[in-house]
Formats: structure tokens, C-alpha cells, sequence
């Protein structure tokens, strides 16, 4: 068996949570390949306008898009076992990277936690998620019993500054 290429035992950087102020804008579904590139889901539009990732542990030196994501190579991720040990592993950069945003536009990051009362003023909750299954933002709250619900936000949910608004027609 031939000696391995040098560098290709380093171990991959440990996955981690995001701090606090972090934003995700993909994840890690997998390998790709057999030298170190890596499948992503990708939350964002541009991921190449990052240079790193996780408070730098994680130094890109390429992305491309493929059919539902993205293929990237990291300057630490060697070979397709370190690929695959960040499998699950959220991409993060602080927030104040993130660009500006337009008039009417949100980073879902920022809808999480948030609190959700309808308009007529009931509170119901607050925002646990965003989630886009390919027809629009989908908002879900969670009431203080636990229970959980999804409202679209095109067609029901108002973004104010602290809150969240839901028609009340669309309040189960």
C-alpha cells in the first residue's frame, strides 16, 4: 500500500454550534469525490463572497454550483474521510458580513426568537424557524404549550421591527 499524500491524516476542524451574532448560509451534507470536496446546502445567494467560515477554521478555496446546492473545497479538508467527518457541519459567518439588506426584504436569522401575535393581538408565540420548500418563506411558531404551527409569510405574516404579525385567519 502506497504512504498517504502528506497532509491527508489531518483531521478535519470539529463541527460546532454557531455563537451567538453567527449567521448560517449552508450546510454540509457530505463528500464529494475522493479529494476532500464537500456537498453543501446552500442558504445563500453567493457563498464565494466569503473567504472563511466558522471563525476561520474553515478556509475556502473554491465553490461551485451543482443541481440542489453547491460542491466546495476547504483549504483544511485534505482528503474524502475529513469530507465526510463534516457531515452535518453549519457554515457560519458573523452577521455584520451579511450585506445590506433592501426595503421589505429579512435574513431569516433574524425572524428566529422574534415574537408572533396575530392581528388581532393575540400573542401566539414565537418564530422557532424559517423553512422554503420551494413555494415561500414558511414561518413556525411555537405556542407556549409546545404546540407548533406553520403560517406563509406572503400570504399571512407581517415582519415589524420586534414581532411578527399573523393574519388571524391563518391561526389555527
Amino acid at each position: 500500500m502506497p504512504p498517504a499524500p502528506p497532509g491527508a491524516d489531518a483531521p478535519a476542524p470539529p463541527p460546532r454550534a454557531p455563537a451567538d451574532g453567527e449567521v448560517v448560509l449552508a450546510v454540509v451534507t457530505g463528500a464529494h469525490g475522493i479529494g476532500g470536496e464537500v456537498k453543501l446546502k446552500v442558504f445563500a445567494e453567493d457563498l464565494s463572497a466569503y473567504a472563511a467560515f466558522n471563525g476561520g477554521t474553515l478556509t475556502l478555496k473554491a465553490v461551485r454550483p451543482v443541481n440542489g446546492g453547491a460542491v466546495a473545497r476547504f483549504a483544511e479538508v485534505r482528503d474524502r474521510t475529513a469530507a465526510e467527518a463534516l457531515r452535518g457541519t453549519s457554515l457560519t459567518v458573523p452577521r455584520d458580513m451579511l450585506p445590506p439588506l433592501a426595503e421589505g426584504e429579512y435574513y431569516h436569522a433574524d425572524l428566529i426568537g422574534r415574537p408572533a401575535v396575530s392581528d388581532a393581538g393575540e400573542a401566539l408565540g414565537r418564530v422557532v424557524a424559517v423553512e422554503d420548500f420551494g413555494a415561500g418563506d414558511i414561518v413556525e411558531i411555537e405556542r407556549a404549550d409546545g404546540g407548533l404551527f406553520m403560517v406563509p409569510v406572503a400570504k399571512a405574516v407581517t415582519i415589524e421591527a420586534e414581532r411578527v404579525v399573523v393574519d388571524a385567519a391563518f391561526v389555527p
